[in-house]
């Protein structure tokens, strides 16, 4: 918890920096491929202190986001015995990484998109992508989609709410984060029930998918 909020802090920090911009867009890149921390409160501390550059900021946490984005789907597709594996490790998703598998094979786009616009973790997706080769433009498509859509909300909200949600934050971020882990897990059920499958026999294999080669 330490680190955890030693990072929160750290990131946070970079918010009053003169190049917050260029710290945005570097946080939104290393979060899409391996970064723990979202920048979501960086993006809304943003948005809330420079309102009229609020659709510019969330313009660049959206392209940079995606670029990150591509950045994960090369390690997975290139580097995933060497670097994948570890990062998808250090981050506590190894069980979750076949599941992930099974279900951008059979969703394909759908689940990309839904990873980008939700708690589901899409570094997970990213590599994951990656690794089981899935259509580059496909992915690309997918990721453009959610990530615009979860910080075009974002910016919006934290413009409208900006204060009272940063200090939630600050006072409670264990239980932030382990609300945050509770909707991960909640995503996936979700997902399960929204993108089903006519055959349930598949949407129950990808719940206990084990393996993530075909």
């Amino acid at each position: 918890m330490k680190l955890l909020r030693g990072l929160y802090n750290w990131t946070m920090d970079k918010a009053a920096h003169p190049k917050a911009v260029w710290w945005l867009a570097f946080f939104c890149f290393i979060e899409s491929s391996f970064f723990p921390i979202p920048p979501h409160p960086l993006l809304g501390l943003m948005c809330l202190a420079e309102p009229k550059k609020a659709i510019r900021f969330a313009i660049v946490a959206t392209v940079s986001s995606v670029l990150g984005g591509l950045f994960g789907y090369a390690i997975g597709y290139f580097l995933y015995d060497a670097v994948g594996s570890w990062v998808i490790g250090v981050l506590g998703l190894t069980e979750s990484f076949p599941v992930a598998a099974c279900y951008i094979r059979e969703q394909g786009g759908l689940a990309v998109f839904f990873a980008a616009g939700t708690p589901v973790p899409f570094k997970l997706m990213t590599i994951t992508a990656g690794f089981i080769e899935m259509n580059l433009m496909t992915f690309t498509l997918a990721a453009i989609a959610g990530r615009a859509l979860i910080f075009m909300i974002v910016g919006v909200l934290f413009q409208l709410f900006g204060a009272p949600i940063k200090a939630v934050i600050d006072k409670y971020l264990g239980w932030v984060t382990t609300a945050f882990v509770i909707l991960v897990v909640g995503g996936f059920v979700v997902f399960t029930q929204l993108a089903g499958s006519e055959n349930e026999g598949e949407v129950n294999a990808c719940d206990n998918a084990t393996e993530v080669r075909a």
